[in-house]
């Protein structure tokens, strides 16, 4: 690794000042991206400021029709959260097919969605369910929140502090994943919701995007027969060395099904 100056504040305050005082910060919270990242010589910030000190950034809570987690969660919290399964159980699932242990009991709900890798699976849930993000200075909804690969809506300085799902009528997610990584090769995540039907799909294309054939397709017809012969474009999808972009768009279609009938 390149020498940098680690950082562990108290609170988001002291954070955002560190993040506004240095010449090239990086924010750490789970670190399954970043440490990595260090290691191969990709990245080399001035300063790592670890975000795995603040006490307000965890947590899990639900109040009326929605559940709310902070950003530095980890995914074996929010698998094994009763309050979660209860809720909204295709949110405990998609946490606990995340990666492996280790991956499940390090990494964060906040440090995955500010990452977005293409073929991470929380994006699939906050825009399935229309989520809102929260940071330190505004709240912004799921759908303006991921713009591209590895790229999200959020300033420079600015911090994740927790993650607001509505509670869905129904909802499903399934997942064709990597053998080795976990990863989403291609995720759906399918919910009835009281604005309608919302279908997000991860991995197959460069960032996390809605099939609006199949929510209009399952708007009149919640099952999984409703999508059967809803085609994807292949055009824009990821073609690499674990899958062509004909076959993702065929994957979009399964995986759909499965999530239909898992919140079926």
């Amino acid at each position: 690794m390149y020498e940098f100056e680690y950082h562990r504040p108290k609170s988001v305050a002291d954070a955002v000042s560190l993040l506004g005082d240095k010449s090239d910060p990086k924010v750490l919270s789970g670190g399954m991206t970043l440490i990595p990242t260090l290691k191969q010589r990709l990245a080399a910030p001035s300063d790592l400021v670890d975000l795995g000190a603040i006490a307000d950034l965890k947590g899990i809570s639900v109040s009326g029709n929605t559940v709310k987690i902070g950003a530095m969660t980890t995914h074996a919290t929010v698998a094994a959260s009763a309050e979660v399964a209860k809720a909204i159980p295709a949110l405990a699932k998609l946490a606990g097919g995340i990666g492996d242990p280790h991956v499940r009991h390090r990494g964060t709900i906040g440090g995955s969605i500010s990452n977005n890798d293409p073929s991470a699976d929380y994006p699939a849930a906050l825009v399935g369910l229309g989520a809102t993000v929260h940071t330190n200075t505004r709240d912004i909804a799921a759908d303006d929140f991921f713009v591209g690969m590895f790229t999200t809506a959020l300033e420079p300085g600015e911090i994740v502090t927790a993650i607001s799902f509505p509670v869905p009528e129904k909802a499903g997610y399934a997942k064709f994943p990597n053998p080795a990584s976990r990863y989403a090769v291609v995720g759906v995540f399918v919910a009835k919701t009281a604005g309608g039907v919302r279908v997000a799909v991860t991995g197959a294309g460069p960032c996390v995007f809605r099939a609006s054939a199949m929510e209009a397709a399952l708007a009149s017809n919640f099952s999984a027969d409703a999508v059967a012969n809803v085609k994807i474009a292949a055009d824009e999808l990821n073609n690499d060395l674990h899958a062509s972009r004909e076959y993702r768009a065929h994957l979009v279609t399964v995986m759909a099904k499965r999530a239909i009938a898992s919140a079926a």
